[in-house]
């Protein structure tokens, strides 16, 4: 056998593999163990309902130890079992060589090596894998790494360049409005047996159920596969009434497992009745307990699959309709009705505000928003002509006390020199320029040029703040932005008039 002496010298600083290795398993709600980690030549692995073999048979009898300390290492991060389970897919995609020469490279030639590894376009896992070794290396204080080097993995050693949601900047993962109207008939015609003589197939309900924790709360297969009897709360305020009826689930995807909150929803009145039908079918069953699932799925995988074969066979077509495109679309609806970014996060079940921004880029509504905050909307300048007494010559502003001279520094950028205010400036309770276009007081300066500089600078600052607020449109101090430039272009529409 080789022998390769850094990856040698690494393994005998690491700590010894532990008898048994035991994480988590949040679908079946067990711990799960892995016996004798040392000396096994396969690592049984049981993420999301489905269970997969690792094995090592593969790899020199080192490299396997090092995966093996990888990915305790990262479980004992407090990561969830789905992202260590990466380090397999990334140890088979480096070569033992590779592995020395990251392991021999230390802090000061580790660019030149990551460098190398790079131009070589490998998927993603592996260089998360590379990363993962760093990190050991960073705690073990082992080739001149040490804990202070951890922040040099972020900003030293960039990772490959990856296109981000480029499916949804194509639009090519969004339902149509009439292929969302499929789905949502098929959803009331289930609801709407329920409630007759002619009751659907056990499996149709069930399937439903998958459709409509998909559509309309954008959950995750895995968020669907795990709700349980308990996450349901069922009542009805009158007999005959429909349901009401409130979903618990828990965010999905998170760096640790302290960080998934749960999420509470409720189910629209209307379908009520589907997820009241699937709660009294599982009660009815023998020896049922709160703890069993709402759905009759053995793994997330499952629930994927059927909402797929669901969605080809409702619209026809099976290039959309998976439940990423279901959630993503469920997304693109709450941008497309107005929400902000954080209401987008909480509903999406995302741990940061800025993770669903990419749907405030593609979503047409919302660029129409924008554009009536700059005053470029052709709909929102068909407003009242701006309210003033008249407009003042350059001479006359001159003339003017320097209380009724208008000034000031909006949002950090001075403007002066657009007009008189016939009370003064010190007497009035408003914000200056800001509150002075579309004021009755106001004696704007009959100058065009002049108030097109002032439009061009509040442009500047709506789309600072458009950047900053992440969609917030609601906010006070982006509607006053909204109607002064409104008034700003009343101003300069009437003097083009005059100019005519």
């Amino acid at each position: 056998m080789k022998v390769r002496p850094q990856i040698a010298s690494f393994l005998k600083c690491a700590p010894a593999l532990p008898p048994v290795i035991r994480y988590y398993d949040e679908f079946d709600d067990v711990t799960r163990s892995i016996d004798a980690p040392q000396s096994a030549t396969v690592f049984q692995v049981h993420v999301y309902g489905t269970s997969v073999d690792y094995t090592f048979d593969h790899l020199p009898t080192d490299c396997a130890a090092l995966v093996k300390q990888a990915f305790l290492f990262v479980l004992g991060l407090g990561r969830h079992v789905a992202t260590a389970r990466k380090t397999f897919d990334g140890a088979k995609l480096l070569s033992p060589s590779d592995v020395e020469r990251i392991i021999a490279a230390g802090p000061l030639e580790i660019s030149q090596e990551w460098v190398t590894l790079r131009a070589r376009e490998l998927p993603m896992s592996a260089y998360v894998y590379v990363k993962t070794i760093l990190r050991m290396l960073c705690t073990l204080r082992f080739n001149g790494w040490s804990p202070d080097h951890e922040g040099l993995l972020y900003t030293g050693l960039p990772n490959p360049t990856v296109v981000a949601d480029a499916a949804v900047r194509s639009g090519q993962v969004f339902l149509t409005i009439e292929q969302e109207s499929h789905l949502v008939r098929h959803l009331d015609r289930i609801a709407a047996q329920l409630d007759s003589l002619s009751q659907p197939d056990d499996l149709a309900v069930e399937d439903a159920g998958l459709l409509l924790c998909s559509y309309q709360f954008a959950m995750r297969p895995i968020q669907i596969a795990s709700v349980k009897m308990s996450n349901c709360r069922i009542w009805s305020d009158l007999p005959d009434a429909a349901p009401s009826v409130h979903m618990t689930f828990h965010m999905a995807k998170q760096r640790s497992v302290s960080a998934r909150h749960p999420l509470t929803r409720r189910v629209k009145r209307e379908w009520g009745v589907i997820i009241r039908a699937l709660h009294e079918k599982r009660t009815r069953r023998k020896g049922a307990t709160a703890a069993d699932r709402l759905f009759d799925v053995d793994s997330a995988r499952e629930v994927g699959l059927r909402l797929s074969r669901l969605t080809a066979e409702l619209l026809g077509v099976d290039s959309v309709g998976t439940a990423t495109d279901l959630r993503h679309s469920a997304a693109q609806r709450l941008v497309d009705a107005g929400a902000n970014h954080e209401e987008l996060a909480e509903f999406m079940g995302h741990s940061r505000t800025d993770t669903g921004l990419i749907y405030y880029d593609v979503s047409p509504t919302h660029a129409e928003r924008v554009n009536r905050a700059l005053g470029v909307s052709d709909v929102y300048q068909r407003v009242a002509r701006v309210a003033h007494d008249r407009f003042i010559s350059a001479d006359e502003l001159a003339q003017l006390k320097e209380e009724q001279q208008i000034a000031a520094v909006p949002h950090g950028i001075p403007i002066a020199g657009i007009g008189g205010c016939s009370s003064g400036q010190p007497t009035c309770r408003f914000n200056p320029v800001m509150a002075c276009y579309g004021c009755h007081k106001f004696l704007p300066l009959h100058d065009k040029p002049t108030h097109e500089s002032v439009l061009a600078s509040l442009r500047e600052i709506v789309v600072f703040f458009e950047k900053s607020a992440k969609g917030d449109v609601n906010s006070p101090a982006y509607m006053q932005l909204r109607r002064t430039i409104s008034d700003v272009q009343m101003v300069i529409d009437e003097l083009a008039e005059d100019d005519k």
